[in-house]
């Protein structure tokens, strides 16, 4: 090989080492903040089957808890916010690909989905129950033995109440109104959810009762992308000053009836 023909195999190794990143390396973290200036508009996703947390109203316009919170975080970008519908099993999807920019959709933190996302804050902090006919004999999730229960897809609920009621005849649906439909009609005998969106469909249904204490805790947090610090301190600065002015407490108290259970986090 002549000291030319050296040369030039070393140039090349030089400029391809600098064009081909190494999979390796950690990648430049996403400035999905500046994106959203840029856009005009922040793109949330949210659930539109979920009572209190995001549902359509009698209008059929997109309401609930998750959707009061995600607008306050638009407003302290200064951007309007468009909401995007999103399910228990398209919404991490959708995140990481970018088609949102965030999650705001009734969604627990977990270790699992912390490989995957980064997760603000916890923002509200539940448990999981059952919601039952008025006239069934079970009383807890012990009564459940070999009855059928329905539960949404892709959540933490499927696995909790699978270990929790190992006989029970598990029957996931792609969201709640399907899983409730399931019950309304009597082909289910049971449907298993956090307590607060139960409590959203017995409302209105006096037909059907929650019964049994608490069998998991579910703290929900609003899901970034992966290296998302940027957003995520937005959304942690937001629901922090929500809750120091007590304008969490009103909007909790608007879609819960009821006072903050636990206090978010907040630091100086």
């Amino acid at each position: 090989m002549t000291k030319r023909s050296l040369l030039l195999g070393c140039l090349c190794a030089a400029v391809l080492a600098v064009l081909m990143p190494d999979p390796g390396a950690a990648q430049p973290a996403p400035n999905t903040v500046a994106a959203i200036k840029s856009r005009g508009k922040l793109l949330a996703g949210v659930k539109f089957d979920t009572p209190p947390f995001g549902f359509l109203d009698q209008s059929n316009n997109p309401v609930g808890f998750d959707i009061d919170l995600v607008t306050k975080v638009a407003e302290k970008i200064g951007v309007p916010i468009e909401l995007v519908s999103v399910t228990s099993t398209t919404r991490i999807p959708m995140l990481v690909s970018g088609n949102v920019d965030l999650v705001a959709a009734s969604m627990t933190h977990t270790r699992e989905r912390d490989r995957t996302i980064d997760f603000s804050i916890t923002y509200y902090t539940g448990g999981q129950s059952l919601l039952v006919p008025a006239a069934s004999p079970v009383t807890s999730v012990g009564d459940l033995g070999d009855r059928a229960v329905a539960v949404q897809q892709g959540t933490t609920l499927e696995k909790t109440i699978a270990a929790m009621a190992p006989k029970a005849k598990i029957s996931g649906f792609k969201d709640y109104n399907s899983a409730w439909l399931a019950l309304a009609q009597g082909r289910v005998d049971a449907l298993t959810g956090s307590l607060n969106i139960l409590q959203g469909f017995a409302k209105s249904n006096r037909a059907f009762k929650i019964v049994g204490d608490l069998f998991s805790v579910e703290p929900f947090g609003i899901g970034v992308r992966q290296g998302d610090s940027g957003l995520r301190d937005v959304i942690n600065e937001t629901l922090q000053d929500l809750w120091t002015s007590g304008e969490y407490r009103t909007l909790y108290l608007k879609w819960f009836g009821e006072e903050p259970r636990i206090a978010i986090e907040t630091w100086p």
